[in-house]
């Protein structure tokens, strides 16, 4: 038998007691929309489910993954395992360009790493000063292009004033930058990682928008991966519930999640950051549970917590 204990802690300042609930479906989910749930057997012993997110950790000492900072607010027991290794390439160019604005008439940024380059570049070029005092105000009276919060916030680090952070995937961005851009622009410069997906770049190539790339990173699987993986279904058993953050991760992890997951693979959960990794997965053969509505540790937490109720 299943109960719903319900905390003092979790609930409403009002309500002083903690009781013990055997309820219905119909009283849980009027539960739920006001109260954390954690779900416990007869001896009291809390489940906390074990959700595995495989991507890379936050970066610098920004604080807590807002993914497990999430997660752990629905009750549940994240663990992050590193999917990707990168190798950053061509920073002399990036200097180059960077500090070239008059030549571009944007920039595009896709994912926190190329925005990493950029702080690497101004790290090792000892041109920071004169990015502050002039080089990013130029930019900044241009268009700064990015995808997903995570980027945005990384962008305005370096001082520049980020635009559609909220599109959420790079077919969206493209749309968004043409109705904003005409042809008689400079070339937008993007910095992109040697695994990119061509959406973005055919789609504005295609409407006449002039676009200069370069690989600034390369992508590879992890080294300590597969192992990693290993001593997590070793010693925390099945997750309840696996996430994927990029084409790349499931390309790199899913051989390894289905020997290891072998008959139970499909009582996983499986969530998608976004709908190109959720198709990646459904290429794949996966059934996925859930896609993030934003690709946003908030989005993402709430449609787990949803497909695992």
């Amino acid at each position: 038998m299943l109960w719903l204990l319900v905390s003092p802690h979790f609930l409403p300042s009002s309500v002083v007691k903690t009781s013990l609930y055997n309820v219905d479906s119909e009283t849980a989910v009027l539960f739920r929309k006001n109260v954390k749930t954690i779900f416990t057997d007869d001896t009291g012993s809390v489940f906390k489910m074990n959700v595995l997110l495989l991507k890379e950790p936050r970066d610098g000492d920004s604080g807590p993954d807002p993914y497990i900072k999430e997660l752990t607010s629905y009750g549940h027991k994240p663990t992050l395992i590193p999917v990707l290794a990168f190798k950053f390439v061509s920073l002399n160019s990036l200097c180059d360009r960077l500090f070239q604005p008059e030549k571009h008439g944007g920039l595009i940024f896709t994912s926190p790493r190329a925005v990493e380059a950029v702080r690497m570049c101004l790290d090792t070029s000892n041109r920071r000063e004169e990015w502050i005092n002039t080089i990013k105000d130029k930019w900044n009276s241009k268009s700064i292009y990015v995808v997903g919060k995570a980027t945005a916030s990384l962008v305005e680090e370096l001082g520049l004033l980020p635009q559609g952070e909220d599109t959420g995937t790079a077919d969206v961005l493209s749309r968004f930058i043409l109705e904003r851009e005409d042809t008689s622009i400079l070339p937008l410069f993007f910095p992109c990682g040697s695994i990119k997906r061509e959406v973005l770049p055919t789609a504005l190539r295609e409407n006449g928008l002039p676009l200069e790339t370069l690989t600034v990173y390369q992508t590879a699987e992890h080294p300590d991966l597969e192992r990693n993986l290993t001593d997590h279904f070793s010693k925390q058993g099945i997750p309840a519930s696996i996430a994927f953050f990029s084409p790349s991760g499931v390309k790199f992890c899913l051989d390894v999640v289905r020997t290891l997951a072998g008959e139970k693979l499909n009582e996983i959960k499986f969530a998608a950051i976004g709908p190109t990794t959720g198709d990646a997965m459904v290429a794949e053969g996966l059934s996925v549970s859930c896609v993030a509505e934003k690709p946003t540790a908030q989005h993402l937490a709430a449609g787990i917590a949803q497909s695992l109720q």
